[in-house]
Formats: C-alpha cells, sequence, structure tokens
C-alpha cells in the first residue's frame, strides 16, 4: 500500500441534525448517508470551537485555537490570523511531497499574503479568504490572482476545482481540503434544490433553502467519490467529512434557520453539544472498517497527528501538539483516548468566564455565554465586508485597543454527563459541587495556560 491520498471535505455551518441518515429523512443526503455504509463514523466527534476560524485552526494545526492566535473572525483586526510560527498540515503534507490544496472558504488570514493559503502549505488556492460569499455574486480568488462571477452557484464550482484538482494529481499522492461553504449564509440555492422541500409545507423558506444547499453539495460530493472510482484512487484516498461547527439558528418565520438538529442542547456559538459535537466520516477502504461506528470522545485537533500518522509522516518532536494520533483507536488497535478536552469562544478578549466548556470523560463543565461578550463593533463588521466584496483594495488592518465593554457577574457554572444526558437537560453542579470545582479549576488552569501562549505571539500582525 503506497501513500494515501487524503481528501478532507468540510462543511460550513452543518449539523448532525441535517443528514437525512440521521433526521429520519427530512433532508435529502443520499450520498452522505452512503457514504456512511462505507465508512467509519465518530459518535462523539468535536470541532475545536463552536465558530468558523478558530475550528480551522485546530484542524490544521493540531493545537487548540488560542494557541494559534486565530480566536475569532474579525478579519481586519486579524483576530481569525493563523500565527505565522504555526506549522500546518499542509505544510507538512508538502514537505513530505504530497500535492496541496485549497478549494473553498480559508478564513485563517485574510489581509496580507503572509497570512494567506498559498504562504501556509497549500500550493494551489481557489476559494476565498473571508467568513463568507454571495453564492452567485462571488469574487474568486485563484493564488492570489482575483476574478468575479461568472454566474454559476459557487457549491458546484468548489466542486468542479476538487475534481480537477484530483485529476490532474492523480500520479503523486496529494492533499486536497475540500472547504465547501455551504450551508452558511446567505441563504441560497438553485430553485431546483430548493423545491422538493417547499413543496411539502414542513418548512418554511430559510429551512428549505439551506436543505436545498445541503443536497446541492451532496451531489457535488458523489461527483467528487465518482472520479475517485474512475481513476482507481478510491481504495487508497483518506475522504473524511465533516463540519467546522453545529448549525447556525436565528431569525424569525419564514426565516427562522432553527431545524432539527437531533436535540442537542445550543446551536453554532455555544459550547454545549449543539455547537460544538458535529459528525465526522472517514472513509479509507484500504485502513479502515466500513460501516464501523466509534463511540470514542476524538477532537478536531485529533487530526493533525492522525492524517499524518496514516501516510507515515512524523510530526517535529520540538512541536507542542494538543491533538493525539488516534488512528489505533479508529483501527480498533486501541481504546486509549485523552479524557480531558477544553473550549472556549467570544468575540475579541477572551474571557474564561464566558461560554467555556471542558469535557473530563463523561463529565462536562459549561461556563453559560454572557452575552455582552458576543458583541461586535458594526463599523469593524462593515468594513471587514467592504473587504470581502472588494479583497483586491488596499485594505489597513485595524489596529489598538478593543472596544470597551462592560461585564456582569458570570452565571454559576454547570455540570452534564454527557454518557447519561447528551442532551444537556439535567444540570448537575448542585449535587457534585466538589466535581463541579475541580473541573473549573482545571478549565481556569488550561485556558491560563493557552492565553499565555497565544500572547506570546506579540499580536495578531506579529511575525511570531
Amino acid at each position: 500500500m503506497g501513500k494515501p491520498n487524503i481528501i478532507y471535505i468540510l462543511a460550513d455551518d452543518m449539523g448532525y441534525g441535517d443528514f437525512g441518515a440521521f433526521n429520519n429523512g427530512l433532508s435529502q443526503t443520499p450520498v452522505l448517508d452512503q457514504l456512511i455504509t462505507q465508512s467509519t463514523s465518530l459518535t462523539q466527534h468535536y470541532s475545536a470551537s463552536p465558530i468558523c476560524s478558530p475550528s480551522r485552526a485546530g484542524f490544521l494545526t493540531g493545537r487548540y485555537p488560542h494557541r494559534t492566535g486565530a480566536i475569532e473572525t474579525r478579519e481586519l483586526r486579524g483576530l481569525c490570523n493563523l500565527a505565522i510560527r504555526e506549522t500546518t498540515l499542509a505544510d507538512m503534507f508538502k514537505t513530505a511531497g504530497y500535492a496541496t490544496g485549497l478549494v473553498g472558504k480559508w478564513h485563517n488570514g485574510c489581509l496580507q499574503e503572509r497570512f494567506g493559503p498559498n504562504a501556509r502549505g497549500f500550493d494551489e488556492f481557489t476559494g476565498f479568504r473571508s467568513g463568507w460569499q454571495d453564492f452567485y455574486d462571488w469574487i474568486m480568488d485563484r493564488n492570489g490572482q482575483h476574478s468575479k462571477t461568472d454566474g454559476r452557484y459557487l457549491t458546484d464550482v468548489f466542486t468542479e476545482e476538487a475534481i480537477d484538482f484530483v485529476t490532474r494529481h492523480q500520479k503523486e499522492p496529494f492533499f486536497l481540503h475540500l472547504a465547501y461553504n455551504a450551508p452558511h449564509t446567505p441563504l441560497q440555492a438553485p430553485q431546483e434544490d430548493i423545491e422538493p422541500f417547499a413543496q411539502t409545507g414542513k418548512f418554511n423558506k430559510a429551512v428549505s433553502t439551506i436543505y436545498g444547499m445541503i443536497r446541492r453539495m451532496d451531489i457535488g460530493i458523489g461527483r467528487l467519490l465518482e472520479t475517485l472510482d474512475k481513476l482507481g484512487l478510491a481504495e487508497n484516498t483518506i475522504v473524511c467529512f465533516t463540519s467546522d461547527n453545529g448549525p447556525q439558528f436565528g431569525g424569525q418565520g419564514e426565516n427562522s434557520t432553527v431545524r432539527f438538529n437531533c436535540n442537542f442542547n445550543g446551536a453554532k456559538g455555544k459550547v454545549y453539544e449543539g455547537g460544538i459535537r458535529v459528525p465526522m466520516i472517514m472513509r479509507w477502504p484500504e485502513g479502515l472498517k466500513a460501516d464501523h461506528k466509534i463511540d470514542h470522545m476524538i477532537h478536531a485537533c485529533d487530526w493533525f497527528p492522525t492524517l499524518l500518522s496514516a501516510a507515515g509522516i512524523h510530526p517535529p518532536s520540538n512541536l507542542k501538539l494538543d491533538g493525539t494520533n488516534v488512528l489505533p483507536v479508529l483501527q480498533d488497535e486501541s481504546h486509549k483516548v485523552p479524557d480531558q478536552r477544553f473550549w472556549q469562544w467570544n468575540r475579541y478578549q477572551p474571557e474564561v468566564t464566558s461560554n467555556a466548556a471542558m469535557r473530563d470523560g463523561d463529565w462536562k463543565l459549561v461556563r453559560p455565554v454572557i452575552r455582552e461578550t458576543t458583541w461586535t463593533d458594526p463599523e469593524e463588521q462593515a468594513e471587514d465586508s467592504k473587504f470581502r466584496d472588494a479583497p483586491w483594495e488596499h485594505f489597513a488592518p485595524v489596529e489598538g485597543p478593543f472596544p470597551d465593554r462592560a461585564l456582569p457577574s458570570p452565571t454559576q457554572p454547570e455540570l452534564y454527563n454527557i454518557a447519561d444526558d447528551p442532551h444537556e437537560q439535567n444540570d448537575l453542579s448542585d449535587q457534585h459541587p466538589d466535581r463541579a470545582g475541580k473541573m473549573l479549576t482545571q478549565l481556569e488552569t488550561w485556558f491560563q495556560d493557552v492565553e499565555k501562549d497565544r500572547e506570546s505571539i506579540g499580536g495578531a500582525w506579529a511575525e511570531g
């Protein structure tokens, strides 16, 4: 068996409940549903963050997002920047002789070429660097050269680009990161994909469109898998499918995006299960069982050492990873995974008292969101939008202190037993105060460690 090819497909804001296999056929995902039967699937797989830039940074580096500097989505502030000192999966595969490509969304450094994907190990990049693009009136960045829309639906464009990459590199090992932006806003899909859901009368306009976006992505993934079959690459190609975080819930009436998500608590932006527990399907006919489930807790940071191990590549000995090589677990040769995992996210300066969580075995401690920490300056957000619409223009980084905000006292931490209560309905903190107190101390200690690492970078635009 030669070096495996790797295709890591990442959806944007897609939850467990968006799979037809998990929602009793509410949506239409026949390709992904069949892929489950061909793959090893993870039932307790967690993203690195409940929001996109930090989540992607955790996957790309195998390190908790705070350490990497990518703590937030604000683009001109540089809070999505992956610090220059970080080593990415693409760096590692490129050094090992793989062709490396990113198709789709980046959002780990938008201004300045040194933070762009071509400077972070990707030989080829076709997509956009910001948080989102219009699905019809898009702007494409191809290795630093921009072009405007040709009228095609953006999901279809990314599918075509992925197929082209695989076809051109079929004679050499390749690492392709296919980062679809579906079903992220703006909610847009071809009418032929929306209609099957709209005509049922079960769904409002927003959810019908979301399911249409997912349907179109599912069709595209099917085309990519057919290409692997046609080229004789399927047996030794690792195909992963997951999401950067849980579904985005919001809006009212016909614009409400609230939908079935397997009854998990919370959604995108929150560290409850609905925000961070996401599907993971991993197909590798030559290396993994088909139609197999793994119930161990596995984290997005684990994919850095795990995918490298599958390819016979060793990370540098001096690289401080938070992820663990779980390939032996996936192959049923071991059951050892870390007991403890951590999450925290808010706008601007991280606050451990807001939207933080840790797992310790079956137990999970949650510090609920402090609403004031989710506020973002509308003027900064407007400047980010200008960049997204004209990325070829010169935009100066936003520097200086963060906006002032007054924070109220935090609420008491909550404690759940995820094995007994995966939907986080029964707060057990009053029944187990010692456990809650110990886990809170561990969460605060972890936070101090990763924040010290982040501060050593020297700022969002530093060379560190």
